[in-house]
């Protein structure tokens, strides 16, 4: 238990740096999602007479309400309120505001119609994370652990203020020193309106370094390091509109300002480093995205499906770079599915394609970024304009769901503890298109193909920890360990 602790705290922290933003909660089938009241008559109806709240201290009841898949006074059919109450409570924990939802139902009264008293009960998680930094500067800790170098670590600040004014809202605060220094500010708005159906956001932050890859060469990062001035600045601010007309669809509007500074080290090192090869970048970038989410978990999901589509374009000739013009459509979908009490089936499948081919080397990405790479390829980087990605996994419950109570911590928000372990196989593909350098680089325009065997440890506050041994395609052998990567 104490390992699982020590665990959760670091794993908690990697997750909230990468801005990986998952969620978890308990399964068992001994674990009741509703205490669901002797109906003999399963194809009648009820009617839901109240809807009771407790132990949401912070959390508004609008909040709540607006996860319901049902509303007092509505008329349901005996044999469809157990999905509706079990598909409630998975909305709710996909919130991440709380650590436990249970929901209690009572009949009141019997007659041509059945009356129902719905009770949900909440213990809310912990929402204010004044975090220090201690981080590894790479793309992941396997990349790192092939240097050990702790010049490239990190340090500094993050505070985060979940569900501020109870309203789902989101305040983060960046302050980033040592290898990566990075100023960063963002506040998100679930809600604007009284129907709940409009959000907003905006963010701005600045970033600069003294090291930065200035060139992909065997498929690895390519490092370039000035002690006594920054090479590489950016500042970055954005504003986006959010509209989820209903449960699961979910809508954002977004437009980026972005401005990079470049040293005439990277541009001689690499005369395509930026655009037109210029020590300046400035321009604007407006995002469409539609996602469409109805999977049981948003950090495991067993079972349940998830699309997503966005439309990105850059540059508007609204700055001195007005050539600066990109268009990229990127997507992903996945599907999971119960194939028995222990087993089950997951699939994801990513993409990008962009209509501008000549893209400066810091634009361009494609696989080995955050969670779209091949696994057993975390240790290269696969640039390029288009990528298609396929990770598919069978899953095997190997031990249910666990509920402990930790006596020594008094705080309800931490004392009760809930985690699962997963055995599973993968099997992966990917595939990136590179116009530029590909002769330099052996997994460009090639096909990638992996597979291998994980533990997958879920536990609560969002924490996932993955310990994956895999064989990819030229027959390296490698054990790798992921925090918070969702499929």
């Amino acid at each position: 238990m104490k390992l699982l602790l020590l665990l959760f705290f670091i794993g908690y922290s990697i997750g909230l740096f990468s801005q990986q933003k998952t969620f978890v909660f308990a399964r068992t089938d001994n674990d009741s999602v509703f205490i669901h009241s002797d109906i003999n008559n399963q194809n009648g109806k009820t009617i839901i007479d109240s809807i009771i709240l407790s132990g949401n201290k912070v959390t508004k009841p609008r909040i709540i309400f607006r996860e319901l898949t049902f509303r007092k006074s509505d008329t349901i059919r005996v044999i469809e309120l157990s999905k509706k109450l079990s598909r409630s409570r998975e909305n709710l924990l996909n919130t991440s505001l709380f650590n436990f939802v249970t929901i209690h139902d009572s009949i009141i009264t019997t007659g041509e119609f059945s009356h129902i008293h719905i009770q949900i009960h909440f213990i809310e998680r912990w929402y204010l994370w004044p975090l220090p930094i201690f981080e590894i500067s790479d793309r992941n800790l396997n990349t790192w652990w092939e240097t050990k170098d702790f010049n490239r670590i990190s340090y500094g600040l993050l505070l985060v203020k979940e569900n501020m004014r109870g309203r789902m809202e989101k305040l983060n605060l960046l302050l980033r020193f040592g290898y990566d220094e990075t100023y960063q500010m963002s506040y998100d708005i679930p809600y604007i309106n009284q129907k709940q159906t409009f959000g907003s956001g905006l963010g701005l932050g600045f970033a600069q370094n003294h090291e930065v890859a200035y060139k992909t060469i065997n498929n690895k990062l390519i490092l370039v390091k000035n002690e006594d001035k920054y090479i590489y600045k950016r500042f970055y601010s954005y504003f986006n509109i959010t509209h989820r007309p209903s449960l699961y669809q979910h809508h954002l509007v977004q437009l980026n300002y972005n401005y990079y500074s470049f040293d005439d080290t990277l541009l001689k090192l690499n005369p395509d480093y930026s655009f037109n090869a210029q020590n300046t970048n400035e321009y604007l970038t407006l995002h469409y995205r539609f996602t469409y989410d109805n999977r049981d978990s948003k950090v495991y999901p067993l079972s349940g499906d998830r699309y997503e589509a966005t439309l990105s374009k850059g540059g508007f000739g609204v700055f001195k770079d007005g050539d600066i013009s990109t268009m990229e459509l990127m997507g992903s979908y996945s599907k999971h599915w119960r194939v028995s009490k222990k087993f089950f089936l997951g699939t994801y499948w990513a993409g990008k394609f962009s209509t501008v081919r000549d893209q400066p080397y810091f634009y361009q990405q494609g696989l080995g970024y955050g969670k779209n790479f091949v696994r057993g390829y975390e240790l290269y980087v696969i640039d390029g304009q288009s990528y298609v990605l396929s990770k598919n996994t069978v899953k095997f419950n190997l031990i249910p769901t666990n509920i402990k109570e930790i006596k020594f911590l008094k705080s309800e928000k931490f004392n009760k503890i809930h985690y699962t372990i997963y055995l599973n196989w993968f099997l992966d593909a990917g595939y990136v298109s590179n116009f530029k350098n590909a002769e330099t680089n052996h997994l460009n325009n090639a096909m990638l193909l992996s597979t291998g065997f994980g533990l997958d440890i879920v536990t609560y506050y969002d924490l996932l920890i993955r310990l994956e041994l895999s064989i990819n395609k030229e027959s390296e052998i490698g054990f790798f360990f992921h925090i918070a990567n969702t499929l």
